[in-house]
């Protein structure tokens, strides 16, 4: 079992001991996520029979955090705000076992350092920044908000970005 499986566990057994219902609630959700992304990885390759691994677990909670953000912001434009609260304290459960994110200058200057370590130096070498950055930065940064901002960088100083 990774670390962050044990402290989702951990925490689980907690939340049951001080009966608290929403945390519990919610942390039953991640280990069913986990479960669930297990399995999937046993039937998709029989010789990988083991769980998956710290990264894909900050995969799992990255993606499940972004569904309650769009859910809140959904329920807020619809006027339910004790649903989007809800789905805020699920966030504050689920981000508890992410890493800090990174800020926009820790964010700068992983990009500066992934093109300066992939030699990269055109937009064709965009793919290779990108994966250079998941596999330092995974669940500590946004990476749906960083492309552009790679994009930007390769592209500085060239007229028609290629």
């Amino acid at each position: 079992m990774t670390d962050l499986r044990m402290q989702i566990s951990a925490a689980l057994k907690l939340a049951m001991k001080e009966k608290d219902a929403e945390r519990l609630s919610t942390l039953r959700l991640i280990n069913a996520a986990i479960k669930d992304r297990d399995i999937a990885n046993r039937s998709a390759s029989d010789e990988e029979k083991q769980g998956c691994g710290n990264a894909e677990v900050l995969e799992i909670l990255g993606k499940m955090s972004k569904q309650r953000k769009e859910s809140a912001r959904a329920y807020e434009e619809g006027g339910r705000l004790d649903l989007a609260e809800r789905e805020q304290r699920e966030i504050e459960v689920i981000q508890e076992f992410m890493p800090r994110q990174l800020d926009d200058k820790e964010v700068d200057r992983a990009i500066e350092e992934a093109i300066t370590t992939t030699g990269a130096g055109s937009i064709r070498d965009m793919g290779k920044v990108m994966g250079e950055l998941k596999s330092r930065y995974q669940g500590r940064m946004d990476f749906g908000k960083v492309g552009p901002r790679v994009k930007d960088q390769l592209c500085a100083g060239q007229t028609p970005c290629q």
